[in-house]
């Protein structure tokens, strides 16, 4: 089955399978026209479940990921996993075993060894990420943050992103120099989530940064915003390893 898919760009070894779906090819209506794989948002179960199956098989991912229950904080857990396990990152060493994140705004972060030994996929958003959610991912794999590679997906850009004091204040508390990710707008602040995560994974140790700069707040045609719509579906990030 064919579904216009996103194929991340970056030197992951070659039994590293990763994959980002759009929102076109599935069978979902109104505000979750087509393919929501979000079964939280208001849609209809068997239409979720259908995109859920077109998209694995046009992403040949051989099983369906265990869908996790995001709660925007830094819980991680090891795939695989049942359907609604709070946590908002995976990992897994396993071939075959898909780790997968929902965003429609928030920031997906696959990460993948040098050696193809691990896989992880963290969900992101700015609550997420002044948690230590991308630490406490790194800081979960049975590797060094040295031998990891990041990739970015698609979320929403600093142009579209308007944020308050608080969440200006909830990076840089942590660290001063985050304040080169917020330009002042009026009253309030544009920040970018993706400078945000470059530099909370460098300072872990992650300098092998891809990805980044994809909107999803401006391709609508592309993406799921909730930011843009209020009432949306989502879409996925998912990466596993395959046998070598």
């Amino acid at each position: 089955m064919s579904l216009p898919l996103l194929w991340p760009d970056w030197p992951v070894p070659a039994n590293v399978h990763a994959v980002v779906s759009t929102r076109a090819g599935g069978v979902s209506r109104g505000p979750y026209a087509s393919l929501n794989l979000g079964s939280h948002v208001g849609d209809d179960p068997a239409a979720v479940a259908e995109n859920r199956r077109r998209f694995c098989v046009a992403a040949a991912l051989g099983h369906a990921p265990g869908w996790l229950n995001q709660v925007h904080g830094c819980g991680v857990v090891r795939a695989p996993v049942r359907d609604g396990v709070t946590a908002d990152a995976c990992w897994t060493q396993t071939p075959g075993v898909p780790c997968a994140v929902m965003t429609a705004d928030c920031l997906p972060v696959l990460f993948a060894d040098r050696d193809g030994s691990c896989v992880a996929a963290a969900h992101a958003g700015w609550r997420g990420l002044a948690d230590g959610v991308l630490e406490a991912t790194v800081a979960g794999l049975p590797v060094p943050a040295s031998q990891l590679m990041a990739w970015m997906g698609p979320a929403i850009g600093p142009q579209a992103f308007q944020v308050g004091n608080e969440v200006r204040a909830a990076f840089v508390t942590q660290a001063a120099e985050d304040a080169a990710a917020f330009v002042a707008d009026g009253a309030r602040w544009r920040a970018d989530l993706f400078a945000l995560a470059r530099a909370r994974l460098a300072r872990c140790g992650v300098t092998a940064i891809y990805g980044g700069g994809r909107c999803t707040v401006s391709e609508p045609e592309q993406f799921f915003s909730h930011r843009r719509d209020g009432i949306s579906g989502r879409f996925a990030s998912v990466i596993q390893l395959v046998e070598k």
